[in-house]
């Protein structure tokens, strides 16, 4: 019996053995399992997919990585909050900083969000099904049909690219489309701050609403481009922070490092573009951030800590604050009070002065005597003042800088465009100089002074008494050569005084205006009568495409088999010589992607003609007025049409070598190619403007019913805020499918700019939308379309933004402001103020009594 319980215990003992033995084996197994699945997934991780082919996509919850794991795409949500965006953060370091967002002012409310890529290479982004939140917007996009791909690079720029290019694209440049050309608040290494002329871009930083909220803030940093380009942050349209122009070395008030071992930074100004960017030099990571607060600060990677730090801040003290101590007043948070006059000013309002408010500045102890009792005074480590209204030249010498200043009286200043080594470059400044306050940089400013406050400052006159001198001595030789020349011009000119140049073709006489032609160089092409003829089957009635203000367009095909378009001077139409020559001379020395080609012009007789390339899609205005044809014109080539006009208009106010107004922008003077982009044409009536100019009046008010801004046509004042109403109305034009002049309410009487104000006001921007476009719109770009318009045709001139400002609003995400009541909003009360000699689609003209 002991033997039987011994055996039996034995056994337990080894049957337990076994069991753990059988335990510990597969504890083993499983701690193996477990290593080899987190190493394939580790595996896995290192090739994780930083692409989307088109037609495919990533839903809530799925991401895409860049192919070195610096950045990551997908949808978030901010904390404190359950909306989805869908953007880039960092993933390698700092997780959770995003950099990017996509659909910013319109988040998703479920996890129901998707992003594809078109065949047309679009991006879409989506909820509920196939409702379209976001889409990235692209005229590239339908040059290419070869499997689009959007793909995350390492450089943290999200691209559509060519399927066929290749996959190692962080050195490709010409993308479909690309995030870095349409930033948020964050501005990464490589990517460009600042206007691109020749795709029209203008790329910005564009602050959150508040540090969970990542919608549209109040706050845009962008680069202007009027006079020497300059950095600002502005509040709306109101200018909080100037950072000032580039010196060469930096920007004039931003006291960010420039010799540093972790970035370079450049500055790149030229016809094709202008815009600032920074390099890293090391591995140490740093982003430029535009924060909800307004200030701008570097920031950056601290791995000891873990967290992003403010290296330097543009926001130091108060006078970084845009024109806190007001004209020629300067601003030192070392002094107290911190505003002073500069030496030989004095305050404008010394009871002002004495109550701390600043804002009405300084002004000279006594006037200006341009007739050669100016002077100026060197003025040291002082931010460069406001460049809106400056000049500049790349190639001058200082001395050769002084002396264009003292030619020009209204020249306030000047100062070397770059002031490394010895100085380079000139920049002058007219009118007030505004925003000054002390730097450490060691940038020279000399200010225009009467002679007689400086006594005892520091003057520049280099060797100006002896070019006096000088002058005296050579001018008597200088006016005698001078009258031989002018007399030899004029005996010569007077030989070939009927001629027209460049062709020696004879002009008839009859033409008392013949003469003028050779007042200017036409830099265009004489066609003769002859080939034009033949060219339009003589002017034959199948030919003809239509008929505007200045007379017949007939459609032609030259011998060389280019199609041209050629108008007409009608003998019956109110223009005439006058509007034929300025268009010639205008347009020749345009050239602008949105501006109509001219190839030549026709004078022979009484005939006078412009020959222009041929549109085949003919004008605006006949597709947008059809209720047949309008369908062709779905949402993105309708904003596309917007964008594109804008851009035109901005060159001709601000961008060309003439500063043109247009004065008769409508539908009808919109051209559109092949590919529906427009083309903006009929110059007959524009003026060109001065440097300083800002507005002028005029007793023959000319322009279109239903586009003319009232300050022209009740005062014959124009200026180019008259350029931007006649945008406006065509912006809600385009949007609304309506006519301005021919459109009434039913019930309200409202015109169609009282009928989209009305909108606004109740909250029904769609309301306005034309019908066809419910299929194709993108929302968000929709209500900016309609609010920019209605900020355009506002009743006041002054409150209407710029061209510029219109560029910017139009292709930026930031919030606008409120617009008010615009012009002619009581129809009924407006019209009995005046009245049109014409009210069909022509040019009009009215006599404004003085």
């Amino acid at each position: 019996m002991i033997r039987s319980l011994l055996k039996k215990h034995i056994d337990r003992v080894h049957s337990q053995a076994i069991i753990k033995e059988a335990k510990s084996l597969m504890e083993g197994l499983f701690t193996s399992l477990l290593c080899i699945i987190s190493l394939f997934l580790l595996f896995l991780g290192s090739f994780a997919v930083d692409s989307i082919a088109s037609n495919q996509g990533i839903k809530d919850g799925e991401t895409i990585v860049s192919t070195g794991g610096m950045y990551e795409l997908g949808f978030f949500s901010p904390s404190n909050s359950n909306d989805r965006y869908l953007g880039i953060w960092f993933k390698k370091i700092s997780t959770g900083r995003v950099v990017w967002i996509a659909n910013r002012d319109f988040p998703l409310l479920n996890r129901t969000g998707k992003l594809k890529v078109s065949s047309e290479g679009l991006l879409l982004l989506s909820c509920c099904g196939d409702t379209v939140i976001w889409s990235s917007n692209s005229s590239a996009s339908v040059r290419y049909n070869n499997n689009p791909v959007a793909q995350l690079l390492d450089t943290g720029n999200f691209v559509v690219k060519d399927g066929s290019s290749n996959s190692s694209s962080s050195i490709q440049t010409n993308f479909i489309w690309q995030s870095f050309d349409y930033p948020d608040d964050t501005l990464l290494a490589g990517m460009k701050l600042g206007k691109d002329f020749v795709r029209g871009i203008n790329r910005s930083l564009t602050s959150w609403k508040s540090p969970d909220d990542p919608s549209t803030g109040q706050y845009v940093s962008y680069v202007d481009t009027n006079g020497y380009p300059q950095l600002i942050v502005s509040q709306g349209l109101v200018i909080d922070l100037r950072f000032g122009p580039w010196n060469g070395i930096r920007f004039s008030g931003l006291p960010f490092e420039t010799s540093n071992p972790i970035y370079s930074h450049d500055f790149v100004v030229n016809q094709k573009e202008v815009y600032y960017k920074f390099e890293l030099k090391s591995s140490i990571f740093q982003i430029i951030s535009l924060r909800w607060d307004g200030s701008i600060a570097l920031l950056h990677w601290n791995n000891r800590s873990q967290n992003w730090v403010v290296y330097t801040s543009g926001l130091i003290d108060s006078c970084v604050r845009y024109g806190i101590c007001g004209p020629y007043g300067s601003c030192n948070i070392n002094r107290n009070p911190p505003c002073n006059c500069m030496e030989g000013f004095e305050p404008k309002s010394p009871e002002e002065w004495n109550i701390a408010d600043w804002s009405n500045g300084c002004k000279l102890q006594s006037p200006l005597d341009c007739k050669g009792g100016d002077a100026f005074r060197k003025v040291t480590k002082m931010k460069f003042p406001d460049t809106r209204y400056s000049w500049y030249n790349r190639s001058m010498t200082l001395g050769e800088c002084e002396i264009a200043c003292r030619k020009n009286c209204t020249c306030t200043a000047y100062a070397n465009l770059d002031i490394r080594k010895e100085g380079s470059g000139c920049l002058l400044w007219f009118g007030e100089l505004m925003d000054l306050n002390v730097c450490e940089e060691n940038q020279d400013l000399y200010i225009r002074m009467p002679a007689s406050l400086l006594t005892g400052l520091t003057v520049s006159q280099p060797g100006f008494n002896r070019k006096i001198e000088i002058l005296i001595i050579v001018m008597p030789t200088l006016v005698i050569l001078m009258g031989l020349s002018v007399a030899v011009y004029a005996f010569s000119m007077k030989k070939k005084r009927s001629y027209i140049k460049g062709r020696g073709r004879r002009v008839h006489s009859t033409d008392r205006h013949n003469s003028d032609v050779e007042k200017e160089d036409l830099e265009m092409n004489f066609v003769s009568l002859s080939i034009i003829t033949k060219a339009t089957n003589n002017f034959s009635i199948d030919n003809k495409l239509g008929e505007g203000g200045f007379g017949p367009v007939y459609k032609g095909v030259l011998e060389t088999g280019q199609e041209i378009a050629v108008k007409q001077l009608s003998r019956t139409s109110e223009q005439g010589y006058d509007e034929f020559y300025n268009e010639v001379v205008c347009v020749a020395k345009l050239q602008h992607r949105n501006l109509v080609k001219l190839v030549g012009y026709c004078m022979d007789g009484d005939e006078r003609i412009l020959i222009y390339e041929y549109m085949s899609n003919k004008s605006l205005d006949l597709l947008l007025f059809d209720e047949t044809k309008s369908c062709m014109l779905d949402w993105p080539q309708r904003f596309c049409i917007i964008n594109g006009i804008a851009r035109g208009m901005l060159y001709l106010h601000q961008d060309s070598r003439l500063r043109i107004i247009h004065r008769d922008l409508k539908a009808a003077n919109i051209l559109l190619d092949h590919d529906m982009n427009p083309k903006i044409s009929d110059f007959g009536l524009a003026r060109e403007f001065e440097g300083n100019q800002i507005t002028a009046k005029t007793k023959k008010v000319v322009g279109t019913y239903g586009y003319i801004s009232p300050e022209y046509a009740l005062h014959g004042r124009f200026s180019v805020k008259s350029d931007v109403f006649s945008f406006g109305v065509l912006v809600l034009e385009i949007v609304s499918g309506k006519k301005n002049r021919e459109f009434s309410h039913e019930d309200l009487n409202d015109n169609l700019l009282g009928h989209a104000w009305r909108l606004y006001t109740e909250g029904k921007y769609l309301d306005l939308m034309s019908p066809s476009l419910h299929n194709s719109c993108i929302i968000s770009e929709v209500k900016r379309s309609i609010h920019v318009g209605l900020l355009c045709v506002q009743n006041h001139a002054q409150d209407r933004p710029t061209m510029s400002s219109v560029v910017m609003m139009l292709g930026g995400e930031g919030s606008l402001p409120p617009p008010r009541q615009p012009a002619f909003f009581a129809e009924e009360g407006s019209r009995k103020h005046y009245t049109f000699s014409k009210v069909d689609e022509a040019t009009i003209t009215l006599l404004v009594p003085r």
